[in-house]
């Protein structure tokens, strides 16, 4: 296949402040062995030299955009996808990386009609060491998806590349409420249409620091989740009936993260109050109801932490 025939690629990459990290992960696009794409840079309003450092490369394939206005990280993907022309979309944060073969390795699979994502393994890493490749021990699973990805998701955002067609599905595309959970809400409904597929290469790498939103944020999971819940079930009522061991995982879940908020804030009293109607019915809600009456949240804390690999950050 010549370069003119294959798939334009537009990487979305959106900005707000992300100087320390950018030019590292510029520098990871300029090593892509695949040569068609064009990197939609879309500032966010930052105040910092993100605009500086992404100007100084040199490249007609780097276009850059700044906002109107600042706005929800949600809002902003939707306004860098409408300034891109690809057929196929990937997704690289200015705190992540990609090793050189990413989309060589990544585009045929989109040869099949009916995929619309493809990811690839990954490793999270600090500024000290790799923590952990994610599917070193358990690939994910391919094909239909949507029932796995309700009850345990697994997709990193740096590793994905999405069909654009697979957006004109969507009533929307990231939703401009969400802050933390809107990649969690496009990939799972994009996935209720089309089938994804997995390349068994660790192609990526993702950040693990204290300023990500991650981290920042966590109240916001449970409540942004509880928005979720009440779309798709919306918009897809048979979902209830369907998908109703599914849903009742990630309500049980949901409610977990909800109850681990209240802990912190030691309110054990509402904490229990959540989880104890799924205590002995799900085992994440079980153990944490464990670790609360055994435990200080302190040191729960502090494991959590060290499994992330935030420890000392």
């Amino acid at each position: 296949m010549s370069i003119e025939q294959k798939p334009l690629v537009s990487i979305i990459m959106n900005c707000y402040n992300g100087e320390e990290f950018l030019n590292e992960a510029l520098e990871s696009i300029f090593s892509q062995t695949y040569p068609r794409f064009e990197v939609i840079f879309w500032d966010n309003r930052s105040i910092d030299n993100s605009a500086i450092i992404f100007k100084s490369k040199k490249d007609k394939r780097f276009k850059y955009f700044l906002a109107p206005k600042h706005t929800s990280l949600g809002e902003a993907r939707n306004q860098a996808i409408n300034k891109s022309v690809g057929e196929l979309i990937a997704f690289l944060d200015c705190d992540d990386l990609w090793l050189p073969s990413k989309l060589e390795d990544q585009t045929p699979l989109f040869q099949k009609p009916t995929v619309g994502i493809v990811i690839c393994d990954t490793y999270y890493f600090n500024k000290k060491r790799v923590i952990k490749q994610l599917y070193k021990k358990n690939p994910p699973p391919t094909g239909k998806v949507f029932s796995e990805l309700l009850t345990n998701y697994f997709i990193s955002l740096e590793t994905a590349m999405i069909r654009k067609d697979a957006l004109k599905d969507l009533d929307e595309w990231f939703d401009s409420r969400f802050e933390v959970i809107e990649e969690f809400d496009l990939f799972v409904r994009i996935s209720f249409y089309w089938e994804l597929e997995y390349v068994d290469k660790v192609l990526a790498k993702w950040r693990v620091h204290k300023k990500s939103l991650t981290w920042q944020k966590p109240e916001l999971f449970p409540f942004e989740t509880d928005l979720f819940i009440g779309k798709i079930i919306n918009h897809h009522p048979k979902i209830e009936i369907d998908y109703q061991n599914e849903l009742n995982i990630l309500k049980a879940n949901n409610s977990v993260d909800q109850a681990l908020i209240y802990w912190a804030k030691k309110d054990k009293k509402s904490a229990f109050k959540l989880i104890k109607k799924y205590l002995l019915k799900n085992k994440r809600a079980t153990l944490v109801y464990l670790f609360i009456k055994i435990f200080g949240y302190k040191l729960f804390s502090s494991f959590m932490n060290l499994r992330r690999g935030i420890n000392g950050l």
